[in-house]
């Protein structure tokens, strides 16, 4: 919550988030993932890793600007969604290739499913992200990128939600800019009314 007479924000805790939390979880099945199950050397284990870096990261890195940019804050969270929209596409492609010899293996869940119900059904329950490693380390490498797919969703649902709310407190609050504006005009009205009273 803001204080009005401060000139910035109170910066949220970023671990509450459960943007932040099912973010960490991608991260760490993404990790275990590409280790697992992708060939050293390949380009897209550096880019999947990285995208669910990013993801993680330009959340933390949004809360904590906060305290001086709103800006700022709505721009890496919006980065931080983009960059999980890349990783969702490269499991995407995973399952893609699978499914051209062997197309159940390779089937990516349909919303509707049995598995990705409970999948979402988990979601709304837990965001450790240990609770999802147990679970990915006793499944193949197509589930867990069904998984990973399911919390994508999740998490880029939380993160347009983050970002509806970021943008209804900066129509109401402003910017950097605007606050410093207003408290600059407070000081002046105050000074004046003390030196006429």
């Amino acid at each position: 919550m803001n204080n009005n007479n401060s000139l910035y924000r109170n910066t949220g805790n970023y671990r509450k988030l459960h943007s932040y939390q099912k973010a960490e979880a991608i991260y760490d099945i993404t990790c275990f993932f590409c280790e697992r199950f992708l060939k050293r050397g390949d380009r897209t284990v550096d880019q999947m890793v990285q995208a669910a870096r990013s993801g993680k990261q330009n959340i933390i890195e949004g809360c904590k600007a906060s305290a001086t940019s709103a800006e700022t804050e709505i721009k890496l969270v919006n980065v931080a969604k983009a960059s999980l929209h890349e990783l969702w596409a490269d499991y995407e492609d995973y399952l893609r290739k699978i499914a051209y010899t062997d197309p159940v293996k390779g089937r990516i869940w349909e919303k509707d499913s049995v598995e990705a119900k409970k999948m979402y059904e988990l979601g709304r329950i837990h965001n450790d992200a240990a609770f999802y490693m147990k679970i990915a380390m006793t499944r193949p490498p197509e589930t867990i990128a069904n998984i990973a797919l399911c919390l994508l969703q999740q998490t880029d649902y939380l993160l347009f939600r983050q970002l509806q709310s970021l943008e209804k407190q900066f129509l109401a609050e402003g910017g950097m800019r605007e606050r410093m504006t207003r408290l600059r005009i407070e000081e002046r009205n105050k000074q004046k009314s003390s030196n006429n009273g």
